[in-house]
């Protein structure tokens, strides 16, 4: 069965080291499978399209968008009196109405429109099609009965997209209500179709997202569980695809993050080292990657950090030391300025963690 998320190479919401955004990924992976699904249509097969309107080419949902956040209306609100429409969470930032400059008296929840747009996620890419004939070579009537084909396979696309515009506009709880039903999804396929390692990827770069989410509202126990079961189905996806391996050791690195946060140094030691395990490991077959040597210098310096706050000084500085070695031996391409850019900051950190912690030779 096909899966029904093309996006496993997605960027994360706050993963600012892609290359490429997660919204023109999402976007590209739909465009891809419409076309496949155009090439192989019979004569007398009418296209898809979604009963509400939805141009799954351009991503344009209309009035049943915030054009504030974007995205697709969570807990549509109205203003007094001017009555234009926004997520609730968008429009509370204001006290004059972004469209017409009116005063906003009052905000008044809007469960027509949202009921729509419920609507419109539950029955988005849910439709079917078939031959209006048995006939290749048989006309379409527009008095003959359609069936749609099952065309879910954009739906996972454009619910990420639409999360990802929301989360960057810091409408975190529509960002996670849309990956939460794309998780939904993905689980509905994986008893179906059993733990095939593309839905074992694709359900890991979602329970991320989420866990993204769920520490931008500060609920970090969430988060930390949404990141390990994240870990759980990565551990199950082709280990030599380096998106999925970048996914996996950020999950990791962010778990001993919130740990490191929460007091406990060695659970966040235990989580850095397997991160730096995975990159290791990577780095056997890619040896070439200079994106994965810099990972791996900053899982280098990660452990060390941790190492120095549980008073083995001597570990830590060998870390941070052989980080030092990993980057000033590291050659990149005059092209890649950022990377470039990226080595540099990295590498000014690692030395200035040695210098501070060096005994004073004058006393």
């Amino acid at each position: 069965m096909t899966p029904v998320c093309p996006f496993v190479k997605v960027a994360r919401p706050d993963d600012a080291s892609s290359k490429r955004s997660g919204e023109n990924q999402c976007k590209h992976a739909s465009e891809h499978e419409s076309k496949a699904k155009n090439e192989s249509v019979a004569p007398g097969v009418i296209e898809p399209k979604c009963p509400l309107g939805y141009d799954s080419h351009s991503f344009k949902i209309g009035p049943l968008s915030c054009v504030l956040c974007k995205a697709l209306l969570f807990e549509s609100s109205k203003c007094v009196p001017c009555s234009h429409k926004f997520c609730k969470a968008c429009i509370s930032r204001f006290k004059d109405c972004p469209l017409c400059g009116a005063d906003i008296e009052k905000i008044e929840s809007d469960e027509e429109i949202q009921q729509l747009v419920d609507r419109f996620i539950d029955g988005h890419a849910r439709i079917k099609r078939s031959p209006a004939s048995t006939d290749a070579g048989e006309e379409v009537s527009k008095n003959k009965p359609v069936i749609y084909e099952d065309v879910s396979l954009e739906r996972g696309a454009f619910l990420v997209q639409q999360a990802m515009r929301a989360f960057r506009a810091q409408n975190v709880e529509s960002a996670k209500s849309r990956l939460s039903l794309c998780a939904v999804d993905i689980r509905e396929q994986l008893k179906e179709a059993g733990n095939k390692p593309e839905l074992c990827s694709q359900l890991g770069a979602v329970l991320g997202m989420l866990g993204d989410c769920c520490r931008a509202m500060g609920d970090a126990g969430s988060a930390v569980s949404y990141f390990e079961e994240s870990v759980e189905f990565l551990s199950q996806a082709p280990p030599e695809d380096m998106e999925i391996i970048h996914t996996l050791s950020v999950s990791l690195n962010k778990i001993g993050d919130l740990k490191y946060y929460d007091g406990d140094l060695q659970a966040s030691r235990t989580y850095y080292l397997r991160s730096l395990d995975v990159r290791r490991n990577a780095m056997k077959s890619h040896c070439d990657s200079a994106s994965l040597t810099l990972d791996v210098a900053v899982s280098l310096a990660k452990v060390a950090d941790i190492d120095r706050g549980l008073g083995n000084k001597e570990r830590a500085i060998a870390g941070f030391r052989e980080g030092v070695n990993m980057l000033k031996s590291l050659k990149i391409d005059s092209s890649q300025v950022a990377l470039e850019q990226r080595r540099q900051s990295v590498l000014e950190f690692l030395n200035s963690q040695i210098t501070e912690k060096q005994p004073d030779q004058t006393n």
